[in-house]
């Protein structure tokens, strides 16, 4: 079995022992949303169900097993282990009521590896519209009579005054239209 104690605040811890292990589950919730944090320790099987205290210094959760008793401290989202009850005259006890134990879920079991055939090369692709036209391999656009190419040889061998725009040849050290030194 296991066991439940609400600490305060929207604020409960779950406590289960499972084998040889102590199961610390503390639970804050608020509207809309719930955050789950656990731990786990090593205390043997419990004898009688687990004492939660109150403490000027947190929560202190006592748990008695076939190995003695055991001591965990809660302060915030943190659970350790205390190597005794602190002494504290105003420490008070909180109700622990038992509960159902949460199903255990067996382990995922990881997905097979996938046989993945490669990609297929990419077909050219022609796209006509109207007066655009458009090409992959290489790459060019041709809109009414402007045309843009790339990755062409002639492509590369056009270039344009930087001055005027006017094309001119790789050969030409002057624009024909402007007289701008290339």
């Amino acid at each position: 079995m296991a066991y439940v104690c609400q600490l305060g605040a929207g604020q409960s811890v779950y406590l289960e022992n499972q084998a040889a292990q102590t199961v610390v589950t503390l639970i804050s919730s608020g509207p809309g949303q719930q955050q789950q944090a656990s731990s786990s320790f090593t205390t043997g099987v419990w004898t009688s169900p687990p004492q939660v205290f109150q403490t000027p210094r947190g929560m202190v959760l006592k748990v008695t097993s076939e190995q003695g008793e055991r001591m965990l401290q809660i302060q915030g989202s943190s659970v350790s282990l205390l190597g005794e009850m602190p002494l504290a005259a105003d420490s008070k006890a909180l109700t622990v009521q038992e509960v159902p134990s949460l199903p255990v879920v067996p382990g995922i079991q990881p997905m097979e590896p996938m046989a993945m055939k490669p990609m297929e090369p990419m077909k050219p692709m022609n796209l006509k519209m109207g007066d655009m036209e458009m090409n992959m391999n290489p790459m060019s656009m041709q809109m009414g009579n402007m045309e843009l190419r790339m990755g062409s040889p002639a492509a590369a061998a056009k270039s344009f005054c930087s001055q005027c725009g006017t094309s001119v040849q790789p050969e030409d050290r002057f624009c024909s239209n402007c007289g701008h030194q290339l």
